[in-house]
């Protein structure tokens, strides 16, 4: 059977994969993006067009998509910035939390009644960073930190309501946040190293696709042999 399913960050990467590969299987996809231009060339039936960054903005988005049932709200959508916690800006402090955490929250919080109403999944990707914060990814490792929080309380809120939560905690998979994460370390990279954005999307689409009686709580992945970051030689 066919779900409705609302992805976030879908214009590029790991997003954008995992929009043409529910499509491709018949689901409906809802994209969310900043923009509708964002979203060429991506398969969609509707568009959640918002600036995450400007989570009051999220309430008219929401009203505008008209989401009355969704069976699966995936949070992929995320920023990172590389700086030690004494050089970290004020700003992207406010944009990280902003994006990583409020909105998430705010978003949850305005689908609840479409997700209770299809006894739903919500789907949080996570990272390495929010299980152990790593020199220089402090406003990013918090934001996922409290990611984890919110994913867990959740949970047990919402189980009377027969959701399901999982909070995914892919490592080292390749896209352009993870380039642009080596190259603020001025680390090397390999993809072939990493994992692909089609295996974690086959591992959502997995996750999605869990019986009735069985939820994944929490998962970890990574590459067989991950390319440690450390600075070029």
């Amino acid at each position: 059977m066919s779900k409705t399913i609302l992805v976030t960050g879908a214009g590029r990467g790991l997003g954008r994969t995992l929009a043409e590969r529910l499509s491709a299987r018949g689901d409906t996809v809802i994209a969310h993006a900043r923009s509708e231009s964002a979203l060429a060339g991506v398969p969609h039936a509707k568009a959640l067009v918002a600036d995450l960054a400007e989570p009051g903005t999220l309430a008219d988005a929401v009203a505008a998509a008209g989401v009355e049932r969704l069976d699966a709200l995936v949070h992929n959508a995320g920023v990172l910035n590389v700086n030690s916690v004494e050089d970290e800006t004020l700003e992207w402090w406010q944009r990280t939390l902003a994006v990583n955490v409020v909105a998430v929250a705010e978003l949850t919080r305005l689908l609840l009644p479409a997700l209770r109403a299809a006894r739903g999944h919500v789907v949080f990707l996570n990272s390495g960073a929010g299980l152990n914060a790593a020199p220089k990814l402090a406003s990013y490792a918090a934001s996922k930190h409290a990611l984890k929080a919110i994913a867990d309380a959740l949970r047990a809120e919402e189980r009377g309501n027969g959701l399901r939560v999982t909070s995914l905690y892919p490592s080292h998979f390749d896209t352009d946040m993870q380039r642009g994460l080596r190259d603020q370390y001025d680390s090397d990279y390999d993809p072939a190293r990493a994992m692909s954005p089609e295996s974690v999307a086959a591992q959502i689409t997995a996750v999605l696709d869990a019986p009735a009686d069985m939820v994944v709580n929490d998962l970890r992945s990574e590459p067989p042999n991950p390319l440690p970051i450390s600075p070029k030689s």
